[in-house]
């Protein structure tokens, strides 16, 4: 018999620490999970599952103009907020019931409530002590308002969801993938949106000139972007409303202002430092290859330990945490040419190096091009989309694929194999293109714009 309770005990009801569970309990070990919160943490309660719908909903609006464009009568629709959150949450209660059923169906026990660490090899939940072999964080993080006076009147991303009704105003503090896939969605779901950000050009890190038709594209939607700029002072008025002071010299009033300035991990008051975990300057828990922390029998995977937050990479992290300590085949994750998406509008998709990041590494070429796509030009639209490879010289090899485009997402999925698998340029050019398509463009560039 066990000198423990459990062979695993999982802080966290997410993605990452859902599969693990599963997967363990799978292969015969006796596993529990707790979650304080909602089951499907971040990304299915209150992050990519509600996100994406909301980004549907927002396209519809530009569809109206389009139709009538190709000879449809139509009118423009109104949007019934309140119709579209009660089919949203009643969304999310499904998948988080469905969460439930694959851990019952596992055989995996739950708690729902806070779990701390107390040692080694215990936790406390619900008032109670229970002890583990192996203990697997993935606590995931959390959105945060900035060290600013009166930013309680400012709203997260977390409360965009549960919103009684959409604000005709908003205002959006920030740069990054999260603000600049808001501002589109409230913009798409009729919004006046403006979006500060205190650098130069927004998403910052990414290619530089995808992000700059990104911010092209954002302001011919309608959004009021302004950079170099920065909430100032900030007050409630008599009515309600929030009065903003930039640090441009702008006064506004807005119906809501959107912090989107940055994310933290889950790690406080939990007890993690106490039993010998170390954690960095963010909060973030340290871990090596194999997500192990300094204490051998705890774990942790996932945004918790601010390696690459994605859903898929902290699943494929709690994969590689079971191989290697319940399946003895030490897995390290692989962390390198990970494809993502930012849903703005249009879309990013990048998966590799950045033109910039490239040019620093080694000689390459760049083959690029933009265009109107067909069908948003025969309506008469202006919108513009972007295909880049970043090649190397010598290898031949694709560094980074950039895509910036409607359905952006879906393409450097695909594309994101090849370059995975090492393809080369001269790969890529031998392939057949698909006609009429965006996407043909990927492999029918033959000439570099630029060298370096």
């Amino acid at each position: 018999m066990s000198e423990f309770d459990y062979d695993l005990f999982v802080i966290g009801g997410g993605s990452g620490g859902v599969r693990a569970a599963r997967v363990a309990a799978g292969g015969g070990a006796k596993v529990a999970l707790a979650e304080e919160s909602r089951m499907g943490g971040t990304c299915v309660i209150r992050g990519c599952v509600p996100k994406k719908l909301m980004v549907f909903a927002s396209s519809y609006r530009e569809g109206f103009s389009e139709a009538r464009a190709y000879g449809w009568e139509v009118e423009d629709g109104e949007f019934k907020w309140p119709v579209f959150r009660e089919r949203l949450h009643e969304e999310l209660d499904r998948l988080e019931g469905v969460y439930r059923k694959m851990l019952d169906n596992s055989g995996v026990e739950v708690f729902d409530g806070r779990a701390v660490v107390t040692g080694a090899h215990s936790v406390k939940v619900g008032g109670k002590e229970k002890t583990a072999k192996h203990i697997l964080v993935a606590t995931g993080g959390r959105p945060v308002r900035p060290d600013k006076e009166n930013a309680e009147l400012g709203i997260v991303s977390d409360d965009l969801f549960d919103l009684d009704e959409l604000p005709e105003t908003m205002l959006i503090i920030g740069g990054g993938y999260i603000a600049c896939e808001f501002a589109c969605i409230m913009a798409g779901l009729g919004v006046e949106v403006t979006q500060y950000y205190r650098g130069a050009q927004i998403l910052r890190g990414f290619d530089d000139e995808a992000r700059g038709l990104i911010s092209d594209m954002m302001m011919e939607q309608g959004i009021h972007l302004h950079l170099g700029s920065d909430i100032h002072e900030m007050n409630e008025t008599d009515d309600g409303r929030i009065k903003v002071s930039s640090t441009a010299g702008q006064d506004e009033t807005f119906d809501k202002v959107l912090f989107a300035t940055g994310r933290a991990p889950n790690t406080k008051d939990m007890g993690l430092e106490e039993a010998g975990v170390k954690l960095g300057e963010g909060g973030e828990i340290v871990v090596d290859d194999y997500s192990q922390t300094d204490v051998p029998s705890i774990y942790a995977i996932g945004d918790v330990t601010n390696r690459v937050n994605l859903t898929p990479v902290a699943i494929r992290e709690g994969m590689a945490f079971v191989e290697t300590v319940f399946n003895g085949n030490p897995t390290p994750v692989d962390h390198d040419l990970i494809p993502s998406a930012i849903f703005t509008t249009p879309e990013y998709g990048t998966i590799g190096l950045t033109e910039e990041a490239a040019r620093e590494q080694e000689a390459i070429e760049v083959y690029t091009t933009a265009f109107r796509p067909m069908q948003t030009a025969f309506a008469q639209k202006p919108w513009r989309v972007m295909m880049k490879l970043v090649v190397s010289q010598e290898s031949r090899k694709i560094l980074g694929c950039h895509i910036v485009a409607p359905n952006a997402g879906e393409m450097i999925q695909l594309a994101g194999i090849a370059v995975k698998m090492g393809a080369t340029k001269e790969d890529f050019d031998r392939t057949v293109a698909v006609h009429p398509t965006m996407s043909e463009e990927i492999v029918t560039m033959r000439e570099p714009i630029r060298t370096s």
